[in-house]
């Protein structure tokens, strides 16, 4: 799996509230989440990311509540992936179980700068910024995490694997 999209910027400590402000956790519509990620802290933010775009931040990406929405509102508003130093936990599983694509990589996240054109190969786990010409490695994913992702997540995932439409499993 290889995407490539433009970089979009985030500091260290990027809270959930951040991510999605709670204000608009009373709807579980993904356009909507979208139409107000990221804009407590980038008010332009849901207006310019386009399909494939990367986000790239610092550490302790996904901070604060547990709430699946901030993933579900990255994804829906067209970002492929999130590139940090370091991710709370949570979100890191949030994101896995959502089907949002991340990857740890300090140098690359210290590195990259706004938008700068990057690309991410999920096999080799080779980040690369195509602007400056740097290449950073990470982890490869493995071909299970890909396969989640591609599926848009673990209830999908498991849909499939079990031959039932997720909307009709109890998880």
């Amino acid at each position: 799996m290889k995407i490539r999209g433009k970089a979009h910027r985030f500091a260290d400590n990027v809270d959930t509230d951040a991510i999605i402000p709670a204000r608009y956790l009373n709807t579980p519509d993904p356009a909507e989440l979208a139409r107000h990620c990221m804009e407590d802290a980038d008010a332009t933010f849901a207006s310019r990311v386009k399909k494939g775009d990367i986000v790239v931040a610092g550490r302790n990406f996904g901070c604060g509540s547990s709430r699946e929405h901030a993933p579900i509102a990255l994804k829906a508003s067209g970002v492929a992936c999130v590139i940090a130093s370091t991710f709370a936990r949570i979100f890191y599983r949030n994101a896995l179980n959502t089907g949002l694509a991340i990857v740890e990589c300090p140098a690359a996240a210290e590195s990259i700068a706004a938008g700068d054109e990057i690309s991410v190969d999920f096999d080799s786990g080779e980040v690369k910024n195509e602007t400056t010409g740097a290449v950073f490695a990470s982890e490869p994913f493995p071909p299970f995490m890909q396969a989640l992702v591609a599926a848009g997540g673990l209830a999908n995932y498991l849909a499939k694997k079990g031959g039932k439409s997720a909307t009709n499993r109890n998880l």
